[in-house]
């Protein structure tokens, strides 16, 4: 029976889900994946001293009050690469909903095929671009793994 465990507990789905969510804030994230000529990816792994660091990820920041995904996404991109994307380049794909110990984030991940500059670790990020195919063999953050799934199947 579908959704007895709820039952079981005296909380409905929605009470349940809402008293999940009332003691983490929700963090919203927008992240791209930029492809290189050659249909790789670029990564970048998280430096010393940050949470999860030495993980690869996608590049991104926080979107700050106030700024749309693809607006923090120009932002980000100049601050953590030095390379200039401008807002219509990125290509809505899919997103990331995951439940941390101290948050609940929300990141949207885009495609993006064409910017200005080359990308330069600004941040002690190292970087590496990666083939669609190599992405499960490098260790990546709980909320991207789905979205590397979905970039498989996109492939």
């Amino acid at each position: 029976m579908s959704g007895s465990s709820s039952l079981a507990s005296g909380q409905s789905p929605s009470e349940r889900a809402a008293a999940l969510a009332a003691d983490k804030p929700l963090i919203l994230v927008a992240a791209v994946a930029l492809f290189d000529r050659d249909e790789r990816i670029l990564l970048a792994q998280r430096p010393p001293g940050k949470s999860l660091a030495g993980y690869w990820e996608f590049p991104g920041g926080k979107i700050e009050p106030g700024e749309t995904p693809e607006a923090a996404l120009v932002r980000e991109l100049e601050e953590e690469l030095g390379v200039e994307a401008c807002l219509e380049c990125f290509q809505p794909f899919s997103f990331a909903s995951h439940a941390y110990p101290d948050f609940h984030l929300l990141m949207p991940l885009f495609l993006c095929r064409r910017w200005d500059g080359v990308p330069q670790p600004r941040e002690g990020q190292v970087l590496k671009w990666v083939r669609i195919k190599d992405l499960r063999s490098y260790k990546v953050p709980p909320a991207d793994l789905p979205l590397v799934a979905m970039l498989e199947d996109y492939a």
